[in-house]
């Protein structure tokens, strides 16, 4: 059976709005017991706050169908150096990963300086991470968006954020987060799928898509966030469906179109 592996913004809400639909396709994957996890690049929230954001729209889940990619990071920092030290450019949902994953936060003489998103970097918090960097200590970043979508339009994001330390130092990051294949690899894996059994479902080409083709994933873009269908002509790789929403799909389409099984299974 296979298994979904969905974005957030642009897809199941737009804003503070849950994009209409999008409720009911949850719903028909929960009542087929069909795996899913929503992902996302934003490092800010825990997975319980996310899940909960989610049920405030109307969609019931659990903290379990979040993966976040603060959550991905930190697995990922503990895999390579267990019990390491980090600096920290970013907020609570980062911090709690880290620290749930036997990180200790540190000012000084860090294993790691790691950036995710917030709105608490002041320009001492660079220079101090800068120096840190100059001095040794790895540079890792939750995700590379350049900018982040909020109710009053964009702010930088943790690219952004990132590029000016790379810029300062010399030194290239490491991200973690989409379209990176460290977290979509480890997404797949919490659900038990196989490789030809995942879905990815997004609306950017730059993350969901991207790393859904260089993973060999089966991919469908949504048209009800950042991607408009004129905007294919640019990319050359291209999802396997297009959606207007995904209020206009159904696991069983899913099923029929990407894996060529009918709605009675022959």
């Amino acid at each position: 059976m296979p298994g979904y592996l969905i974005d957030m913004d642009g897809v199941i809400y737009r804003g503070g709005e849950l994009i209409e639909g999008a409720d009911r396709f949850i719903a028909d994957l929960q009542s087929q017991d069909v795996p899913f996890l929503f992902l996302t690049n934003n490092s800010q929230r825990t997975r319980r706050d996310v899940a909960k954001k989610i049920e405030r729209l109307g969609i019931r889940v659990s903290e379990s169908h979040v993966y976040t990619c603060a959550m991905a990071t930190a697995r990922f920092l503990a895999s390579q150096k267990p019990n390491g030290t980090a600096y920290v450019i970013g907020e609570g949902g980062l911090l709690t990963a880290l620290h749930k994953n036997g990180f200790s936060i540190v000012d000084k003489d860090p294993d790691y300086v790691v950036v995710g998103e917030g709105r608490s970097l002041n320009f001492e918090m660079a220079e101090q991470a800068l120096r840190m960097i100059l001095g040794g200590a790895k540079l890792v970043a939750t995700n590379m968006d350049p900018n982040c979508p909020t109710q009053n339009g964009l702010r930088p994001g943790c690219g952004a954020v990132v590029a000016m330390l790379e810029a300062a130092s010399g030194v290239k990051a490491f991200s973690v987060g989409k379209p990176s294949p460290i977290m979509l690899r480890a997404a797949r894996k919490e659900l038990g799928l196989s490789t030809d059994e995942t879905v990815v479902i997004g609306d950017t080409m730059e993350t969901d898509i991207l790393g859904g083709t260089q993973l060999e994933y089966k991919t469908i873009l949504v048209l009800s966030g950042s991607t408009s269908e004129r905007d294919l002509r640019n990319y050359a790789y291209q999802p396997d469906l297009i959606v207007p929403s995904l209020g206009e799909l159904s696991h069983a389409q899913v099923q029929s179109r990407l894996f060529g099984v009918s709605c009675c299974g022959t």
